[in-house]
């Protein structure tokens, strides 16, 4: 059977989405979707009767495998459904509807990416790609273009901050170079998805500005882990924005205020596993206001890097599976410009905000 290639770090389709028939059959390369991939048998009615038995005799010896997940190469959503939500799995050809596909196929799945998170389900997402790789004419498809994302999750115990983490940033910001992580947090409330909108609380404040950032996913539950084991703990990584009020961050010495007002977190659209981001301070990373590029960096400009920000993260507070953690900004930001607070051209209205990752994706959000 062909093979559909699940698209890669760096690959151009990355900024191209691709126009796609509804419920198209889709096939898959074990070796690209399964990390170190078992060899199933091949696909006739018995073989794959045999096969699906056994990927579910797996998943349910292992219903809290909270390792698995980073393990498997894949970029997932988590969708806006007419009902909640649900989990979808990026290929070439669109993304498939894993609650439909599972229920074709007679396999349970986690509904969201949270129970997926939470849950430690991951052998069950592992077990629904193998039986499509066997029959990949039960893989239900749904274009891009037809598809609305929701916040990548919509319950994390944690979301953590970390504030001047990027020497140019610091630098352009006239701020000392941080001794250790400077933390703060944004609540639930701040959610916000691919596609989505920001009403800007204007009674408030009138100093809005963007940060594109690289967030931290947690996979597996951990206190006080050291920094050459930090990164066994994570899911994946996603493109998020610390979207800011700029008067509210700076009017006491606690950025809280300007950092969770509804909708200031948006993260998505992909939760991309470990196993696809070799070195997560290896990254580019830019911003679009408008079309017009504001900033273009990488994450090895990190002061604190992945492994320092979550080995320090954990000696405060136990990670849990689903916590996020943004990383940091770069340089190029509103807040960092060289002239009068007054003369700057702060974000509003009509505004849109497009932040990007390398091999994470593009994340946008309109401004109303």
């Amino acid at each position: 059977m062909r093979a559909i290639q699940v698209a890669r770090p760096g690959d151009p389709c990355e900024l191209v989405e691709r126009p796609l028939t509804e419920c198209q059959p889709a096939a898959f390369s074990r070796r690209n979707l399964l990390l170190g991939g078992a060899a199933f048998m091949a696909a006739s009615i018995s073989r794959h009767q045999s096969a699906t038995a056994a990927v579910r005799n797996e998943a349910i010896a292992q219903p809290s495998d909270y390792a698995v997940l980073g393990r498997l190469e894949v970029r997932i959503a988590n969708l806006g459904l007419r009902d909640g939500y649900g989990l979808g799995l990026e290929t070439e050809r669109g993304i498939i509807d894993v609650s439909a596909t599972a229920n074709a196929l007679g396999l349970a799945c986690p509904s969201d990416m949270d129970e997926l998170l939470q849950n430690g389900r991951g052998a069950e997402l592992r077990a629904l790609i193998a039986a499509i790789a066997d029959r990949p004419q039960a893989a239900v498809i749904v274009s891009k273009e037809k598809v609305s994302f929701a916040p990548l999750v919509t319950r994390p115990e944690k979301i953590i901050c970390v504030g001047f983490n990027y020497r140019q940033h610091a630098e352009e910001t006239q701020t000392p170079i941080p001794v250790v992580p400077a933390l703060f947090n944004k609540y639930n409330n701040a959610l916000n998805r691919h596609g989505g909108e920001i009403k800007l609380p204007t009674h408030v404040d009138d100093r809005f500005d963007y940060e594109t950032e690289l967030v931290i996913v947690i996979g597996r539950e951990c206190f006080n882990v050291s920094e050459s084991e930090a990164l066994d703990y994570v899911a994946g990584y996603a493109t998020g924005n610390d979207f800011s009020a700029r008067r509210l961050q700076t009017a006491t010495t606690q950025f809280m205020a300007g950092k969770t007002c509804n909708g200031f977190a948006p993260v998505g659209p992909w939760l991309v596993t470990r196993a696809r981001v070799p070195d997560p301070n290896r990254l580019g990373l830019k911003t679009w206001v408008n079309g017009a590029l504001r900033q273009d960096s990488n994450t090895s400009d990190m002061i604190f890097d992945c492994r320092k920000l979550i080995s320090f993260a954990s000696s405060l507070m136990t990670l849990k599976p689903g916590d996020l953690l943004f990383t940091g900004t770069p340089q190029g930001v509103i807040f960092g410009e060289r002239k009068p607070l007054e003369q700057r051209r702060w974000l509003r209205a009509g505004d849109e905000v497009v932040s990007l990752l390398e091999g994470l994706g593009d994340l946008r959000v309109m401004l109303v």
